[in-house]
């Protein structure tokens, strides 16, 4: 197999790459690389240069593989970016160095409402500080009481530990079976390009995300999205709850046979709308037709 030629697939910065390339592209060094996590409420931007634009997003818990660590000089301090690769979807990139920590207990749940609170008790009038969690964030339960499961959250500087209800997650390894329904869950959140998570989300991370809670693998990117996922439909078939529809760099789940999901600029947030009138706007703003018309397998 020969090396990707998409830098958000190319496990190489010119310098360090991953051991699955030596032999096809020109390093330095080749590495494993070392697993880490993210270690912050909040999802961590994946960058495309040491301090560079956000690309994609990844959430609380989610492992990152480190194959280099590089160093941006700000007059006399520096930060420090990890290159290296999500272990979900391959996709490359940067991620600030403080945002990470090194693997040691595995998760054992996963967030499964839109956005899930860690409390200091399970007496919800206590006073303290709460900790917010998107969907498909990763959280490791120590102890469970009456639905409660008291969980480690990591933060840039220290582990805490919140209760968080029984109802707001599942056990890593179960997964659901419509990843619309998934899907549905995040309408309202805003529009953020690049964004993964439920306090920000775009097209194809609205899609990833509804297929990871159903273990659906899915890529990052719309366009990755329209070469990989489901059987392309022939022109005029009739749409169904669960297809996806393609435009040039727009992806939107179909909710039923008139009716679409997508996180979109015109709405900034993720909305419904009717098929037919997506597709006119859509084209009548210069982005083009629909390009595939897929099914999931």
């Amino acid at each position: 197999m020969s090396a990707p030629t998409d830098r958000r697939l190319l496990r190489s910065n010119g310098r360090v790459a991953h051991v699955s390339l030596e032999g096809q592209v020109k390093a330095t060094a080749f590495t494993e690389g070392e697993l880490h996590s993210i270690n912050r409420p909040g999802p961590a931007d994946l960058l495309n240069a040491p301090g560079g634009k956000r690309e994609r997003q990844l959430l609380t818990g989610e492992l990152f593989r480190v194959l280099d660590v590089e160093r941006i000089a700000h007059g006399e301090t520096y930060s420090e970016y990890a290159f290296g690769f999500a272990e979900a979807d391959g996709y490359v990139g940067y991620i600030s160095r403080s945002y990470l920590r090194a693997v040691q207990s595995p998760a054992t749940h996963r967030v499964s409402a839109a956005r899930a609170i860690g409390i200091e008790s399970r007496d919800v009038k206590q006073p303290g500080t709460p900790i917010m969690l998107s969907m498909g964030s990763l959280v490791r339960a120590t102890e469970r009481e009456d639905n409660w499961f008291n969980t480690q959250i990591y933060t840039p500087h220290v582990g805490v530990n919140r209760w968080v209800r029984g109802t707001q997650m599942v056990p890593v390894g179960q997964h659901e079976t419509d990843p619309v329904a998934v899907s549905e869950r995040l309408i309202g959140t805003p529009y953020l390009w690049g964004g993964n998570s439920a306090f920000g989300i775009d097209c194809s991370g609205l899609v990833q995300m509804g297929c990871r809670m159903c273990n659906i693998s899915c890529p990052g990117d719309s366009d990755m999205q329209a070469r990989e996922l489901g059987e392309t439909l022939p022109p005029g078939t009739p749409p169904q709850r669960g297809d996806l529809m393609f435009w040039k760099g727009h992806v939107a789940w179909v909710a039923d046979p008139d009716t679409l999901l997508h996180a979109n600029a015109h709405h900034m947030a993720t909305a419904h709308e009717p098929i037919a009138e997506a597709v006119a706007r859509i084209e009548a703003q210069g982005d083009g037709p629909v390009t595939r018309h897929a099914r999931l397998v």
